[in-house]
C-alpha cells in the first residue's frame, strides 16, 4: 500500500470539494518565506517583488505576482507570502536606505543601494536571467535566504 500515498496525496491537493451547494477547488497553494541576511543596516526598508515569468524580472512591472516593502525591524530580515500557487518564481529585492521606492543608481546604471535575488546568482555585468534566479513553491512552506550584496 505505501505505493498510494504518491496519488493520495496528490489527489488530495488537487480535489474539488462539495460544501452544501458549493464546489470549492483545493488548489495546490503554498507559503513563500525569504530571509534577507547582510543587510549594512537597518535604515529605510527592504522592498521585494516575486515574478512567476521571465518577461519584467527583474525591474518592470510585469509578471510580478506577489510584492511588499518592509522597515528593517530585525537583521536577519524575514518576509513572508501566503497562498502562492505551486511554481516557479524568481525574487529581486532592494535595500531602499533613502524610501523613495526607487533602486538608487548611479550616471551609468550602477547599483548605488543594496541589492539581493533568490538563488544569490554570481553578477556578470548586469542582473541576472530570470532562470538564474528560479525556485521552486511545491510545498506548504518554502524558504529562500538571499544574501544582499552592495556595490558602494
Amino acid at each position: 500500500m505505501p505505493h498510494l500515498m504518491p496519488r493520495i496525496s496528490w489527489f488530495l491537493s488537487s480535489a474539488i470539494v462539495l460544501f452544501g451547494d458549493s464546489i470549492v477547488a483545493l488548489e495546490n497553494r503554498g507559503r513563500l518565506t525569504v530571509e534577507i541576511d547582510g543587510l549594512r543596516n537597518q535604515t529605510g526598508e527592504v522592498c521585494l517583488r516575486v515574478y512567476d515569468r521571465s518577461a519584467g524580472f527583474p525591474g518592470e512591472d510585469e509578471g510580478v505576482v506577489a510584492e511588499q516593502c518592509s522597515n528593517i525591524a530585525t537583521v536577519p530580515l524575514t518576509l513572508e507570502f501566503d497562498s502562492l500557487a505551486f511554481g516557479t518564481y524568481a525574487i529581486a529585492l532592494f535595500h531602499d536606505e533613502n524610501i523613495d521606492a526607487v533602486l538608487n543608481t548611479n550616471f551609468v546604471g550602477i547599483p548605488l543601494e543594496g541589492f539581493g535575488f533568490s538563488n544569490n546568482p554570481t553578477l556578470r555585468s548586469g542582473p541576472p536571467e530570470f532562470q538564474e534566479a528560479v525556485v521552486f513553491v511545491g510545498g506548504r512552506n518554502t524558504t529562500v535566504q538571499i544574501e544582499m550584496q552592495y556595490l558602494f
